[in-house]
């Protein structure tokens, strides 16, 4: 139990950094709230590094408390995915939540969502699953909320209520498969549903409800409705995270989910996935053409992200390069949708696409973090999204989905039309009347994060031949 217990310091370090955050929000004044922001960063900066040299590594591809979480290197890049994204929505957040008078109860509230969907990355026993979903939600919903508008409680209204319904019903799916398998970890389940003595309706309805609530972690069809109400009325910095951190973990925790059923042989779940897969990535893109609001419109683009990242999920167990291909598209994802809300955050005035006319010649700095963001996020060379969506092509054509591949790539080639019109505006010629000394303000951490992640997108595309390596389990194994 020790050395488990010391496998899963990463996870310690969030638990206590959110524990932290909570007492400092109790008993500080509030004029000392900033003291939570370190606490904060100290967590996950440790975490992170905890997680790539602390004591788990000389144990990766192992199980820990009896087979019911992984430690492998899907969990590895969750961890330093998630601790990194979480870090950067602090940044680009700085100006927006300083001197909030809940700001200790914010950055506990982001540490303990991300310790939940850490673990949801890693939880190998469905029972770990359920607890691991409900702590990746519960706070999510009282930070969509915490902007108090009529937009942000009709987001945090709608989050709320898909997620418990999605929840109920991913916990009868659960309890279906655990009774059906005759246990909760993975390896039972496997063994379970390959004796070929379990009625195969009962095993799919099981899965299926059980990837529901996943999908909605995920941001992806049914549960998909949340995602452009909260990037529209959250808080910047809260709806970039939201639209993020939680995709990390839901994506990671349905490949798990559907490679062991696949390899039960009960039911081929990849289908069905597939079929999910190409109905969010065409919904999110077609949405994404009506849409003025920017930050509606990278609702939108999660939404449609979630489909392409569902590829290599559908491939699971019928490719190995199914793993590695979510793993790296997850990295690339993460780098270019945060640097598209911290553009957002450092210009936080222009809601409209009409209104970021001439932005991106009054700051070119941000104008070409802008480019880069949204150019990744569709999928154009150099950067990661463009590797990532490259190889999760593959491994789904060497799944057998070639199908798949072909919408994927008209999706792809039809995402263009939203985010040239917005570049389109940005660096057109700005009004005349336009009051220049109120767009062109001084560098802020906003700004300073969306350079940041876009310097991290551009890196990530040309440095993919080692990163694919790591990813691939040569070295994160």
């Amino acid at each position: 139990m020790e050395h488990d217990v010391a496998m899963l310091t990463p996870e310690v370090c969030l638990l206590v950094g959110t524990v932290t955050c909570l007492l400092m929000g109790s008993f500080l004044a509030r004029e000392r709230q900033r003291w939570s922001r370190v606490v904060a960063v100290l967590a996950l900066v440790a975490a992170a590094v905890t997680a790539l040299v602390g004591p788990a590594s000389p144990a990766m591809g192992s199980l820990a408390f009896q087979a019911s979480y992984a430690l492998d290197a899907p969990t590895t890049t969750a961890r330093v995915l998630i601790c990194a994204a979480t870090l950067l929505v602090l940044l680009l957040g700085r100006d927006e939540l300083a001197g909030d008078p809940r700001e200790s109860e914010i950055c506990s509230l982001l540490l303990a969502a991300a310790l939940g969907a850490v673990v949801l990355a890693g939880a190998s026993d469905l029972l770990v699953l359920a607890v691991a979903y409900l702590l990746a939600s519960i706070p999510l919903y009282a930070l969509v909320g915490l902007a108090r508008t009529p937009a942000a409680a009709e987001a945090a209204l709608k989050t709320y209520l898909l997620g418990a319904l999605l929840g109920i019903v991913m916990l009868l799916g659960v309890v279906v498969l655990v009774a059906l398998a005759g246990g909760s970890t993975y390896a039972e389940l496997v063994s379970g549903l390959r004796s070929g003595q379990v009625p195969r309706p009962l095993v799919a309805v099981g899965v299926v409800a059980t990837l529901g609530g996943l999908l909605f972690k995920a941001g992806a069809v049914p549960g998909h409705f949340w995602v452009p109400d909260t990037a529209q009325g959250a808080r910047t910095a809260l709806a970039a995270f939201a639209t993020t951190v939680p995709k990390i973990g839901g994506l990671i925790a349905a490949y798990r989910l559907v490679d062991a059923t696949v390899q039960s042989g009960a039911v081929q779940t990849g289908t069905v996935v597939a079929g999910i897969a190409a109905a969010t990535a065409l919904l999110g893109v077609l949405a994404a053409f009506g849409q003025d609001d920017v930050r509606r419109l990278l609702g939108w683009s999660t939404v449609s992200q979630a489909g392409f990242l569902l590829f290599p999920v559908a491939a699971a167990g019928r490719s190995d390069l199914a793993q590695p291909s979510l793993l790296l598209y997850l990295a690339g994802y993460a780098a270019a949708n945060l640097a598209a809300f911290a553009v957002v955050a450092a210009e936080p005035h222009r809601r409209t696409r009409e209104a970021w006319r001439g932005a991106a010649r009054r700051r070119p700095w941000v104008g070409a973090a802008l480019l880069v963001s949204l150019l990744g996020l569709v999928g154009t060379p150099p950067t990661a999204v463009f590797v990532g969506k490259l190889t999760t092509f593959t491994a789904a054509w060497d799944g057998g989905l070639a199908w798949l591949v072909v919408l994927g790539a008209v999706a792809t080639a039809a995402s263009l039309f939203p985010y040239l019109r917005w570049l389109a505006a940005a660096f057109a010629k700005a009004p005349a009347d336009e009051d220049a000394g109120q767009v062109s303000r001084g560098p802020s951490s906003a700004a300073a994060a969306a350079v940041s992640a876009a310097a991290v997108v551009l890196v990530l595309g040309v440095g993919a031949g080692p990163l694919w390596t790591a990813l691939s389990g040569q070295v994160l194994r």
